[in-house]
């Protein structure tokens, strides 16, 4: 098989597993009601359903990621395929809603196993002069996921029964791993002989559960306490991490690569600005505009469409310019429309908001694939997997970081009081507070991200 071939079997089997995890994690929210029905659960139960497969991913990243590059990238991602694709499976023939909670904490695993290394793969089978395009690609088929993943999960939802979903994602999953047996070579390292570092993972792993339930408890005080005790578990850890000989993350990575640094912090902030954007104005487009839920949704698809569109062209342009200067651009156009966005009113005009969610989407394809090209491309190859990893991890902190701010203000706003017609002055007042806030991270974001080492590749000598 030539060269070229096999790159694009590369391509396309990491992007059918890219697909499933943010597909998932989309269409849940669609069908939760409909679980809550069927096992007549509180709401607590009902948002461990979300909960749990969102905490497994998050913990079990940043270790995979090691693992992958000592075991080998493929074998960890063929194994995260299968987890997923079974326990999607048997999901289906659940009887218990705590059979389900277990799980989808086997599919977080799962899905954290992919997210560790379908871009370390992708990074290690293409040149440095293709990766922007590859893994612009690769955040077109994310975004793809995350925008069709509440569209067919409602379908499959009302024509047949929210089990239909896991189905469709298990068949996913077993034409995915078909082709991975079939055609997909490893493209990551061979495997080693070195110790795995089991006292720095737990340390890490405790450190992010307690900061990203923490944060889905936000504002109350417990919630506060567990992201304060994860930041301390996160300073132990990088002091645990500086001392052993095999670490599970090389704190040098962030010591010595400045843009290796810089690019992770840009990536959080990002997130942290942008991903509740869609949860504000579901909730002004219902509540102030008397919009039902599906032309609401047809409303929110500007965003995720132009992503798909621009995002493999932003990273084909990040291989002839500097990604820095390229994801700089793309932040500035969505703190731009972060900006805009604090000037809504009960009379602000829909078109408005739609071109607005166009500049927004424009600004989120031109940072995300080119800084994960500064990211990927700053680390030697040893590092691929440990270097995709903490790209899931970014992502997920700052999701989590995101509606966590919006939750406070709205806290601080209008206290525990329901949504109603007599309080939406204080809910728009609310939600324009939340949308200065992101404005002024975002800027943060901006300095953070040009302000990176320009020269990637003498970066990897310092390493």
């Amino acid at each position: 098989m030539d060269n070229s071939r096999n790159k694009k079997i590369v391509l396309f089997i990491t992007s059918l597993g890219s697909f499933l995890t943010p597909f998932m994690s989309s269409s849940i929210n669609i069908i939760l009601p409909l679980i809550g029905k069927e096992f007549a659960i509180d709401v607590v139960l009902v948002s461990w359903i979300a909960v749990s497969y969102l905490l497994a991913t998050a913990i079990f990243l940043v270790p995979f990621g090691k693992i992958a590059d000592i075991k080998g990238r493929k074998k960890i991602f063929s194994y995260g395929i299968i987890i997923y694709t079974l326990s999607s499976f048997l999901v289906t023939l659940s009887r218990s809603i705590f059979m389900l909670i277990f799980l989808r904490i086997l599919q977080g695993i799962g899905s954290a196993m992919i997210f560790a290394t379908a871009i370390a793969i992708l990074t290690s089978a293409f040149p440095a002069k293709e990766r922007g395009k590859v893994l612009g690609i690769n955040a077109a088929v994310v975004y793809s996921g995350l925008s069709l993943g509440p569209f067919l999960g409602g379908f499959l939802a009302e024509k047949f029964n929210w089990r239909s979903l896991f189905f469709l994602n298990a068949f996913l999953g077993l034409l995915t791993i078909i082709f991975i047996f079939w055609k997909l070579k490893d493209e990551g390292s061979e495997e080693k002989k070195e110790n795995f570092d089991f006292v720095g993972s737990f340390i890490y792993s405790l450190a992010i559960l307690m900061i990203i339930y923490g944060f889905s408890l936000a504002p109350e005080r417990l919630g506060l306490f567990l992201v304060f005790l994860g930041i301390l578990g996160i300073a132990a850890f990088a002091k645990w991490e500086a001392k052993i000989k095999n670490p599970v993350l090389d704190i040098n990575l962030f010591k010595n690569n400045k843009t290796f640094a810089f690019s992770n912090l840009a990536a959080l902030i990002n997130y942290s600005t942008t991903f509740a954007v869609g949860f504000l104005l579901s909730l002004y487009l219902q509540y102030l505009k008397g919009l039902n839920p599906q032309t609401t949704g047809l409303i929110l698809l500007a965003q995720p469409l132009v992503m798909i569109i621009f995002s493999p062209l932003a990273g084909k342009i990040s291989d002839q310019i500097e990604p820095r200067i390229i994801a700089s651009l793309g932040m500035f156009c969505a703190a731009l429309g972060l900006f805009f966005f604090i000037f809504l009113t009960e009379k602000t005009k829909l078109n408005f908001i739609i071109i607005n969610l166009i500049l927004m989407g424009l600004g989120n394809s031109f940072f995300a694939s080119p800084n994960t090209n500064a990211i990927m491309n700053s680390v030697e190859n040893k590092f691929y997997g440990i270097a995709s990893g903490m790209i899931g991890t970014m992502r997920l902190i700052g999701q989590m970081l995101s509606m966590a701010i919006a939750m406070l203000i709205f806290t601080i706003s209008m206290g525990k009081t329901q949504i109603a017609p007599e309080n939406y002055l204080l809910f728009l007042e609310g939600t324009k507070k939340i949308f200065f806030i992101f404005t002024l991270l975002c800027l943060v974001g901006i300095f953070v991200s040009f302000y990176r080492t320009k020269n990637i590749n003498s970066i990897k000598k310092t390493i």
